[in-house]
C-alpha cells in the first residue's frame, strides 16, 4: 500500500504528522498532489474541539495542487492540470440540491471538515468539484480562491450598493477582503473596527477609509459619528463573537443590512429585540460559504490581479510545522494569514 505524509487530528489538540495511506479514488474522482493549503479561521476551532468534526481527520480545505491521477470516468480534468476545488460535496438529489442550494444538502460533506482534507501530500476530490486554473497563477494565490469565494458570496448576499457606507467588524483575513470587495462593489466609505495594532495598520495600508481602534474607542459611537448619527448602510460582522455581534446590531442604520459572516460558537446565543428589527426594517442575512459561480468569480479576480492574496498572506510554513502554524494562528494576532507548503520531501 502506497503511503503519504499528513497532519492527522486524532482528538482535540492532538494532531500528529504521520504516514497514512494515499487516498484511493473512484471512477468519478481526482487525486491531487497538494502544493499549498491555507489555515482557515475554522481550522483552529476544529483543532481545539470547538467546531463539530469527526476524528481522526486530516484538516485543510483552502488548497491548490496538481492532478496526478484521474478516475476512469473523468473527462474534464487531465493529469498535470493546476487545480483547486469546491470543498462542499453535495448529493445532487435532495430538495436543497434541486433548489440550487447545495450548502444545505441533507448529506453535505466538506473536505477538511467532515472528510479528509489537504494538510497532506495528497487529497481526493470529485471531478464535479474541480476548478482548473491558469498556468501562471501561483500556488499561494490559488490557495486563496476558497476564502475569496466565501467573501464574494457574503458580498452578494449583502447586495452592497453604489455610494453606500459599509462598516466591518474585524480586520482579519476575511474582514480585510470584505473591505476590498466592498470598494470594488461601489461603497463610497468603508469603516473598519479592530483592536490589534498590526491589523489596524494593514487595514490602513489597504485603503480602508476609517479604521477604528476598538481598544481605545467605542466602535459603535465612532460609526455613528462618521455617519451623522444614522449608522452604516451595511454592517459585516467578521469576528464571530457575541460582543461584536451586539455591536453590529447597534451600528446598522434603520433600513440597513446586517451580514452575519463571522462564525460564532455553535451553542452561543444573545438577546435581541424583535421590535427593533421590525421597527427599523432591518435586513439580516447569513453567509456561510462560497458556492457555484463565486468560485469562478474568485479565480477571475485573482488572475486579473484585481485582488492580490499577497496583501493578506503573512507567512508560509512547511507541512511538518502545521501544529506550530495553527498555534500561531490562534495566539499571534499580528499574523493575518498563514499558508502551509505541503510539498514535503521525504
Amino acid at each position: 500500500m502506497k503511503t503519504m505524509l499528513a497532519a492527522v487530528l486524532h482528538e482535540p489538540k492532538d494532531m500528529r504528522f504521520e504516514e497514512v495511506p494515499i487516498p484511493e479514488i473512484t471512477d468519478q474522482e481526482v487525486l491531487i498532489a497538494v502544493k499549498r493549503c491555507g489555515i482557515c479561521g475554522t481550522d483552529p476551532h476544529i483543532y481545539n474541539g470547538h467546531f463539530p468534526a469527526p476524528t481522526p481527520l486530516i484538516q485543510g480545505h483552502e488548497f491548490s495542487g496538481e492532478v496526478v491521477r484521474i478516475g476512469s470516468s473523468v473527462t474534464t480534468v487531465s493529469v498535470g492540470n493546476k487545480v483547486t476545488a469546491d470543498i462542499n460535496i453535495s448529493c445532487g438529489k435532495c430538495f436543497y440540491c434541486r433548489m440550487g442550494q447545495k450548502l444545505f444538502c441533507e448529506k453535505i460533506s466538506q473536505i477538511g471538515v467532515h472528510i479528509n482534507g489537504a494538510f497532506a501530500q495528497y487529497v481526493k476530490v470529485p471531478e464535479s468539484n474541480i476548478y482548473k486554473l491558469p498556468d501562471d497563477m501561483t500556488w499561494e494565490d490559488a490557495a486563496y480562491i476558497e476564502p475569496l469565494a466565501c467573501v464574494i458570496r457574503g458580498q452578494e448576499r449583502a447586495n452592497i450598493t453604489m455610494g453606500s457606507t459599509v462598516a466591518i467588524i474585524g480586520a482579519g483575513p476575511m474582514g480585510l477582503v470584505h473591505a476590498q470587495l466592498a470598494k470594488m462593489n461601489g461603497a463610497s466609505t468603508v469603516i473598519m473596527s479592530e483592536m490589534n495594532a498590526s491589523r489596524i495598520e494593514k487595514a490602513k495600508s489597504l485603503g480602508v477609509d476609517h479604521v477604528i481602534d476598538a481598544s481605545t474607542q467605542d466602535p459603535v459611537k465612532a460609526v455613528q459619528d462618521l455617519t451623522e448619527g444614522r449608522g452604516a448602510d451595511f454592517v459585516i460582522e467578521a469576528v464571530g463573537a457575541i460582543p461584536t455581534y451586539q455591536q453590529a446590531f447597534q451600528m446598522v442604520r434603520k433600513g440597513g443590512v446586517l451580514v452575519t459572516y463571522g462564525a460564532a460558537p455553535a451553542h452561543a446565543s444573545m438577546e435581541i429585540k424583535p421590535f427593533e428589527i421590525y421597527s427599523k426594517e432591518l435586513t439580516i442575512v447569513g453567509s456561510y460559504a462560497g458556492t457555484y459561480d463565486t468560485w469562478l468569480k474568485a479565480i477571475h479576480l485573482i488572475s486579473s490581479k484585481r485582488f492580490k492574496p499577497a496583501d493578506i498572506i503573512s507567512k508560509t510554513v512547511p507541512l511538518p510545522k502545521i501544529v506550530e502554524g495553527i498555534q500561531e494562528a490562534i495566539h499571534n494576532k499580528d499574523i493575518i494569514k498563514i499558508i502551509v507548503d505541503c510539498t514535503v520531501t521525504e
